[in-house]
């Protein structure tokens, strides 16, 4: 646990008992703060209260006069569609508002940091697709490389529930715009943007208001570096917001649309092969297209980004190359759970939005293609282009009718995943993938897009005769 520093003495409210939530409440208390906590959920308040915390109906008149700061868990809404009731009586009453990422960077550095031989440093990663899995290869290749790391965030742990650094420790986090957007203290060493692609518009109020919320991470602390997405055109104005001139190595570009040239510092991906240029020079180069964990073009830009990360921590090309080669890739994110008969099975169910799924499909061919659920705003046109490769798709979702009729190409609506993966099962002929990417939340017939990545592998399981654990 990380205490918080800071706050000693003060009465410090936290709103939201989740993991997040828990986590900052416990670690306010060890750092010498009051948690004054609330959930709307009364099952939540009494997993608290058995652990010793207060619990206070935040909603009650006055409840802010003795609180020196609101701590808001990631879900809870803070401006749009509009402020929860609580934060809006916080917002009212002049309390400051923040999160456990906040509080996170504020506690990280101790007086103990003085006796070190190197600094510990943070790693912090956003973007639309692929921060998870940029995240979790950057940790593989640390680890790989026998550096102190761990790895939090919006993936495993919660910032707070990290062990105090040690000498040379790298912490690498996963922050998502619910995280980024509201949090007082943004400070990491190298800050990574992967992509921008429209997710949560509702939450950010549209396109700009989700963009500010992922600059914020680049803008509010100042990196030592950034490592810059740059095929999309947030992410070319951010690099060149970020950066002093063409040479300034500071910023690292990153592409897998083209190649990119100039004097400065930059790490692309063309036809399978990574390459880094430095100063006009090549400076390292790996053969992405045998790395089993890595396929398609997206990872390809998820190992850019983490490559160019590890390059700027100082760990060598051939070290890098190497932990490529044992990454096993994330669950529920072109993640190949079986092969039988010549039929390649693949899982992304983290494919919740039309962007990644796009991107998915690109990875593979001779698609068998199961698809749908809680469609997200702006409708399924980003698909138009990428479904080539797609023989059919099979359609699940309690409006799976409708999603199947946006699609180009031959769609049986099947309903369930059962179903689904039956009617695939049956008619896939060896060189096919029947590949899971639903382009769509999960959250009519799931509570989670893993719960539904599980299910897709114990059908797939059942139906072929495989292992599933």
């Amino acid at each position: 646990m990380i205490p918080v520093r800071g706050l000693e003495g003060a009465q410090v409210a936290v709103l939201g008992l989740g993991r997040s939530g828990l986590a900052a409440a416990r670690a306010l208390a060890a750092g010498g703060a009051q948690p004054l906590c609330w959930d709307d959920n009364a099952e939540a308040r009494a997993r608290a209260e058995a652990e010793g915390l207060v619990c206070a109906d935040l909603k009650a008149p006055g409840a802010f006069e003795a609180i020196a700061r609101l701590i808001v868990s990631p879900g809870i809404p803070h401006l749009y569609p509009a402020p929860n009731p609580v934060v809006q009586a916080a917002l009212e009453a002049g309390v400051p508002v923040d999160n456990d990422i906040g509080l996170f960077f504020q506690s990280f550095a101790t007086p103990d940091w003085d006796g070190y031989d190197v600094m510990p440093r943070v790693v912090a990663v956003t973007g639309s697709n692929g921060k998870s899995t940029t995240s979790a290869l950057i940790h593989h290749i640390l680890e790989h490389a026998q550096r102190p790391c761990q790895l939090a965030g919006n993936i495993g742990r919660g910032v707070l529930d990290l062990d105090p650094a040690v000498d040379g420790e790298v912490v690498v986090l996963e922050l998502s715009s619910y995280q980024t957007e509201l949090a007082r203290a943004l400070t990491p060493d190298v800050a990574v943007f992967t992509n921008l692609s429209p997710d949560h518009l509702d939450r950010h109020h549209g396109m700009g208001g989700y963009f500010a919320a992922k600059r914020r991470l680049f803008a509010e602390g100042g990196p030592d570096r950034a490592v810059i997405g740059v095929d999309e055109v947030e992410g070319l104005y951010l690099a060149g917001q970020l950066s002093e001139g063409r040479a300034d190595d500071r910023v690292i570009r990153v592409s897998v649309d083209r190649k990119l040239t100039g004097p400065g510092w930059q790490v692309f991906a063309r036809k399978g092969f990574l390459s880094e240029y430095r100063k006009g020079k090549q400076a390292g180069a790996i053969d992405l297209r045998g790395v089993a964990g890595l396929p398609g073009a997206h990872n390809h830009q998820n190992a850019c980004a983490a490559y160019a990360a590890c390059r700027s921590l100082g760990l060598a090309p051939r070290v890098i190359e190497a932990a490529f080669h044992t990454f096993g890739g994330l669950p529920h994110r072109s993640q190949t759970i079986a092969e039988v008969g010549g039929v390649r099975y693949v899982n992304d169910s983290k494919a919740t939005n039309v962007d990644s799924a796009a991107k998915a499909l690109a990875a593979f061919g001779n698609i068998r293609w199961i698809c749908g659920g809680l469609e997200k705003e702006g409708g399924l046109e980003g698909l138009a282009g990428a479904t080539g490769g797609v023989r059919k798709a099979y359609v699940i979702g309690r409006e799976a009718a409708a999603f199947a009729m946006q699609l180009n190409v031959e769609a049986e609506v099947c309903g369930t995943m059962e179903v689904a993966v039956a009617r695939a099962v049956a008619e896939a002929e060896p060189g096919d993938v029947v590949l899971l990417a639903p382009a769509a939340a999960s959250f009519d017939q799931y509570d989670s897009f893993e719960r539904r990545g599980e299910d897709f592998a114990a059908r797939v399981a059942a139906e072929v005769g495989v292992a599933h654990g």
